[in-house]
């Protein structure tokens, strides 16, 4: 990604971190970059391109928070990191995150998730034929679930006594590393989906091998 066009997507992203998505404007954009709104049109175009140019930053941060794709890392790993950068990165920018459900991918990074998921799938060992609609239904719960979480559109997870937990509560060892807000129940009850998606995978694996 071009320097400038980097600089410029970053500041956008640090203005809807801080002001939320309906404060992002060309004119505040090109004032956080010292330029004219004229000047930012060579570098992200209009307004829809600047939203597209977040989605694709969005999806470069994702693949840095997720870290690299090494064949001699377990699969079943391989997709609960996944999961949990995804959580992550919802958490780090909860104005912005929405845009990778709300509009098409922009740009050759902006495949990333699509790729990660389908590369796991194929280790997995599942058939070439189920590999995309596998990947479309993890990706859709990982955005969807994610997405519900920031904006409050899921209901609270609550603890054993039945209290709901507030976000950003946590109640995790200071030694480990931090997790997104939410809560320790909450951040149980997604390792535990992350899990069944797992077991999906598995299942759809073993069906599929005992068919003639």
């Amino acid at each position: 990604m071009d320097d400038k066009r980097r600089l410029i997507l970053d500041q956008a992203l640090a203005l809807v971190d801080e002001r939320g998505l309906a404060a992002m404007s060309m004119r505040a954009v090109a004032e956080r970059v010292g330029l004219t709104s004229m000047a930012l049109y060579p570098y992200v175009g209009g307004k829809d391109a600047l939203l597209d140019g977040l989605v694709d930053l969005l999806h470069l941060e994702l693949g840095t928070v997720a870290g690299g794709d090494p064949t001699d890392i377990d699969w079943r790993d391989r997709l609960r990191a996944v999961g949990r950068a995804v959580r992550s990165l919802a958490h780090a920018h909860p104005s912005a995150f929405p845009l990778l459900l709300n509009r098409s991918a922009a740009g050759a990074s902006a495949s990333w998730l699509t790729a990660a998921l389908r590369g796991i799938l194929h280790d997995a060992g599942v058939p070439v034929g189920e590999v995309p609609r596998l990947a479309r239904l993890i990706c859709a719960f990982l955005l969807g679930y994610t997405t519900g979480e920031v904006t409050g559109g899921l209901p609270r997870v609550r603890d054993d006594n039945g209290i709901p937990q507030p976000a950003g509560e946590e109640d995790h060892d200071p030694a480990e590393a931090p997790r997104p807000g939410g809560g320790a129940a909450a951040d149980e009850e997604y390792d535990a989906d992350l899990d069944d998606l797992v077991a999906s995978v598995e299942n759809t694996v073993r069906t599929k091998a005992s068919k003639p």
